[in-house]
């Protein structure tokens, strides 16, 4: 056959395949299959939607109850939280009031509405300060506070409420198995701090001169995360801000002050690799020391 003749060949399969496809999903058959599909799929949705409005329009708090866990244990948080709700009240001063304010957190949580699970949770820890799940709502807290800090350019109000929730959690509950997952997060929510004063430290650093000396300023916000966080992974990067900054302030010195500067530099350049001799960034602080030394020859 030649390549003519098997390219018509070709085209021919193709044309009497689109011509079967066509044929068959624009037929009745198929279009009484997909609107019997639809339909069945709208009655079973009407089904549900009407079973819970008669559930929210009952006044047996046993049945909510009842139906609630059901929703719940089925991942529909919503339906969950809100009989959970309306029935928190009814059990109010009762045993089970414990297991509802439970719930309640919980599928807040399955919503990813930490803010409300949190101020539950916080409930339960006010009401039931002995409960058997008082452990769980002291790390619940503290967590929600962790999944709603933002990033670190933003306000961080939520990361500092996480530390103290988490802190008082470690403190009171030493022995919990979640300590360890508490110590974990602690040490991000310290390290995402610690990148706020990295990022203002770099800003200030970069503006230099412009309306104010923002190399001092510099300076003393890297030295400010260096004290209140200590054991945070940008170590490094703070240093060398705190080295960086303090040359530029040398170099555009005015001529009775620069050499007190050179020398200031020098010495926060030994600090600098007395704490990293083997950091990544060395080789940056190395090129400003042997710039220092060209200027202070003692």
């Amino acid at each position: 056959m030649s390549d003519l003749q098997h390219r018509n060949s070709k085209k021919i399969s193709f044309l009497f395949f689109y011509y079967q496809y066509i044929n068959y999903f624009c037929s009745p058959i198929f279009n009484m299959k997909k609107i019997s599909f639809l339909f069945i799929i709208s009655v079973v949705f009407l089904s549900a939607c009407g079973e819970y409005q008669k559930l929210l329009k009952s006044t047996d708090p046993e049945l909510k109850y009842t139906k609630a866990i059901e929703y719940f244990e089925k991942g529909d948080f919503m339906r969950a939280s809100t009989l959970f709700d309306e029935i928190a009240i009814y059990y109010k001063g009762t045993e089970r009031s414990e297991e509802v304010l439970n719930y309640i957190a919980k599928s807040y949580m399955g919503q990813k509405d930490y803010f409300s699970a949190s101020e539950y949770y916080k409930t339960y820890v006010k009401t039931y300060p002995k409960g058997k799940y008082i452990t769980e709502a002291k790390f619940m807290i503290g967590y929600c506070y962790y999944l709603d800090s933002p990033d670190a350019r933003l306000d961080q109000t939520a990361t500092y409420d996480a530390i103290t929730a988490l802190q008082e959690f470690v403190d009171v509950y030493p022995e919990s198995e979640r300590v360890q997952e508490a110590y974990k997060l602690l040490d991000e929510m310290n390290d995402k701090l610690a990148y706020k004063y990295l990022i203002n430290s770099r800003l200030y650093y970069n503006l230099g001169n412009y309306l104010a000396n923002n190399y001092e300023s510099a300076v003393i916000t890297a030295q400010n995360g260096l004290k209140k966080f200590p054991t945070n992974k940008y170590r490094e990067e703070l240093s060398m801000i705190i080295l960086e900054a303090k040359y530029q302030q040398a170099v555009q010195s005015v001529e009775e002050k620069k050499i007190e500067r050179y020398r200031n530099t020098i010495d926060e350049y030994y600090n600098f690799v007395n704490e990293f001799p083997e950091g990544k960034i060395k080789k940056q602080a190395d090129r400003i020391f042997n710039e220092c030394k060209k200027i202070v020859k003692d």
